[in-house]
């Protein structure tokens, strides 16, 4: 096994496993993502440091995702949905579990039953919570979101005035934590951050004291004024760059994907390739027909301005991207039909791949389609 010193581990994929069948292969170095992890808490020393492993872990697999996490020593985790805590907290009985966007009316139940914690975002999330601790003669823990400047999820500067001034809305309600969320935290200049911080301050304030969160990955890294008790780290975990336009990534890279070779071709000069004949051959050309598509998440518009790579070697990618297959101009280079090139990997980051495509790497990663064979690599493997 070869270790790159900017790149994850590059291990041969084990055909007699079945990686044949597939057409890519989707690699997860969780050695990576526990090394993430560590490296995030050793920048938010004195806060806890949670996982987000909302979106099926960006892509990568609730299951091993969250327990390499929990072998690392995490122990809060925040999904999107109910049905994602569902999933999750059979995995992981012992783990505190919050749901970002709250609880439909009429779950209560079922969530308090596997002692998942709601993050109330709206008075009738909040009045639904204390009903249901009033009909079980208790106080039922949760998180309460306000909205500091985002305009998304949390209890308005109106909402969280009503709920300090009426004492009787959180009765029932043990607050785990008050929280909200920055909306430009990956550009650290950016002025909404600061006035965000400044606006959470105040409404945390008028709230039952409990441990504060405001900073997701990029927020780690805008000081300690922003890290309160506890961190919300999503994408670094994931080796997506935190903050834009940092030049050194400070995050190990966690995911490789390889896609299989399935026909190599001659076309002489002149001939139309793809869809459309978006791309023409200049002069005699060797291609490569490679078996991943816009189907599994490879965005339709890389084609015709990308690369594959066979090791440092750029392919570039001609013509437009298929439901199920990309055409490589491969040169000279010695490949053959059944062998492998790298899509995201050492010469080309997740980040890369997204700035091309006009997006970022959170669409990215959880975008990959269910058609790659997944390996998982690393001590927790």
């Amino acid at each position: 096994m070869l270790a790159h010193s900017n790149g994850i581990e590059d291990e041969p994929a084990d055909e007699s496993d079945g990686f044949a069948a597939s057409g890519g292969i989707l690699t997860v170095d969780l050695t990576a993502l526990r090394a993430n992890y560590a490296r995030l808490r050793q920048e938010a020393t004195g806060a806890e440091v949670a996982g987000v492993v909302k979106a099926n872990a960006y892509g990568l697999g609730i299951e091993p995702v969250a327990k390499a996490l929990w072998a690392e020593g995490c122990r809060t985790f925040f999904v999107a949905q109910l049905c994602e805590a569902l999933e999750l907290r059979p995995l992981l009985p012992d783990a505190d579990i919050f749901v970002l966007n709250g609880l439909a009316s009429g779950t209560e139940e079922a969530a308090a039953r596997r002692n998942i914690r709601p993050v109330l975002n709206s008075l009738p999330q909040i009045r639904a919570w204390s009903a249901l601790a009033a009909r079980e003669g208790g106080r039922l823990p949760a998180a309460i979101q306000v909205d500091s400047g985002m305009s998304r999820l949390g209890l308005s500067g109106q909402e969280v005035e009503a709920v300090a001034a009426d004492s009787a809305l959180l009765a029932g309600i043990e607050t785990r934590l008050v929280m909200s969320h920055l909306a430009c935290a990956d550009e650290p200049a950016h002025p909404a951050n600061k006035a965000q911080l400044e606006s959470f301050r105040r409404l945390a304030a008028l709230l039952p004291k409990a441990p504060l969160s405001l900073a997701n990955s990029a927020g780690v890294f805008l000081g300690p004024d922003f890290r309160f008790d506890l961190v919300r780290p999503g994408i670094a975990l994931y080796g997506g760059r935190p903050l834009a336009g940092e030049r050194a990534n400070p995050m190990r890279p966690v995911v490789r994907l390889e896609a299989r070779i399935v026909q190599l071709r001659h076309v002489p000069a002149g001939a139309g390739i793809g869809y459309g004949l978006s791309a023409v051959a200049e002069q005699a050309m060797r291609l490569a027909t490679i078996g991943i598509g816009y189907a599994d998440g490879w965005p339709r518009r890389l084609g015709n301005h990308i690369a594959a790579f066979a090791g440092a070697r750029a392919l570039p990618m001609v013509g437009r991207v298929s439901m199920d297959s990309i055409i490589l101009d491969i040169g000279d280079a010695p490949l053959g039909d059944g062998d492998l090139v790298d899509l995201i990997g050492q010469n080309q980051d997740v980040d890369a791949v997204a700035g091309a495509a006009d997006t970022i790497s959170y669409e990215i990663l959880t975008s990959l389609g269910r058609r790659f064979a997944r390996r998982y690599i690393g001590e927790s493997a």
